[in-house]
């Protein structure tokens, strides 16, 4: 297989919370009209299937590319049922609904899925004062969660962060969780679109739910519950990456990575990979080669990254978000490590168990 950068369809999502920062804080084109609040960048979801674009694989599904050449595209002697990171720009112009999803034993167990949905959000815009809902506080039980979700008085029970452009919080499955209003997000999951929410209407048109209907929603989701995560919000983490070159790790875990590269004007860094890179683009129009390809890449646009390239090039300036599957060891603790960093501050990026 002769590999290069993969341009994949990118469907949008009209939900409820959404609005026009997409296209006007980012600068996308090519959006329909009315309010987006999603950008799926990479999905490989069943039904959802990214669709490739350009070059001599246009036409093929992403789930094709994966049952054909897992190893090639992920990474060595990785196999699975589909492609393993959801990528997504989120526009919550307004407040998305309380919700969470499912951690991974409990999907197989309840829902019958291959695996749950841990997240991850980076804060690429927000309005002063901007804040989100991340887990509930400690002590409190099922009673009094229902109680509150009935009530929908969220910040009787849940903890509600201040949001800043540039952090990250990593939220494991199982965590009830919001965002917004004014606040836009990249999102990289696990590949899975479980979730449970408490509002009484429904995130697509906003229509209300009946009183039944909406009940045994807050029932499903109080099953579905982990009551112990409690994450934060982090800065990241630099390492040294070379002259006008800055590399912060957002985030990690064994699901997903992602970091983000800022590459100054005049400066080309190369990096070496074994393992598939989403990129997406946070800034303007980028230069990015790999396979002999060079691909321009437009404002909150991404491109897929097969393993087997091995190595992509960047011509600065850029600003650019970059999700894999790591391995822990080498890819994250050990350069962190070398680079000064504690275990308990390695940790802090999400799940990076100590050695």
């Amino acid at each position: 297989m002769n590999w290069y950068p993969l341009r994949l369809s990118s469907p949008v999502r009209d939900y409820v919370f959404g609005g026009r920062a997409i296209a006007e804080r980012l600068g996308r084109t090519g959006l329909p009209h009315g309010p987006i609040a999603e950008t799926w960048e990479v999905s490989d979801l069943e039904g959802e299937s990214a669709v490739v674009s350009n070059g001599p694989l246009a036409g093929c599904t992403l789930r094709e590319l994966v049952e054909d050449r897992p190893g090639e595209l992920v990474c060595h002697g990785w196999s699975g049922p589909h492609f393993p990171v959801l990528t997504k720009f989120v526009d919550a112009t307004g407040m998305l609904p309380v919700h969470l999803h499912a951690d991974d034993a409990t999907a197989r167990r309840l829902q019958a899925q291959p695996n749950g949905k841990t997240e991850a959000w980076h804060i690429l815009d927000a309005a002063p004062g901007a804040t989100a809902l991340v887990g509930v506080k400690e002590g409190v039980g099922h009673d009094e969660l229902r109680a509150a979700l009935l009530e929908q008085d969220f910040d009787a029970v849940m903890r509600r962060l201040p949001v800043r452009p540039g952090e990250t919080v990593y939220v494991p499955g199982g965590t009830l969780h919001s965002f917004g209003p004014r606040t836009l997000v990249y999102e990289i999951e696990q590949t899975s679109d479980i979730q449970q929410h408490a509002m009484p209407w429904r995130m697509e048109d906003g229509s209300p739910l009946g009183r039944g209907e909406w009940h045994a929603g807050v029932e499903r989701l109080l099953e579905e519950w982990r009551p112990e995560p409690r994450p934060d919000f982090q800065p990241g983490l630099r390492i040294p990456a070379g002259e006008d070159v800055e590399r912060v790790i957002c985030c990690a875990g064994p699901y997903f990575a992602l970091e983000r590269w800022r590459v100054a004007a005049g400066v080309s860094p190369a990096c070496r990979f074994d393992t598939a890179l989403v990129v997406s683009n946070a800034g303007g129009p980028v230069a990015v080669e790999a396979g002999g390809w060079c691909e321009t890449l437009g404002p909150a646009r991404t491109l897929l990254l097969p393993a087997a390239l091995g190595l992509v090039r960047v011509s600065g300036p850029a600003d650019l978000l970059v999700g894999y599957l790591p391995n822990l060891e080498r890819d994250i603790r050990a350069p962190l490590a070398a680079s000064g960093y504690g275990p308990q501050v390695i940790a802090s990026l999400g799940e990076v168990p100590a050695t």
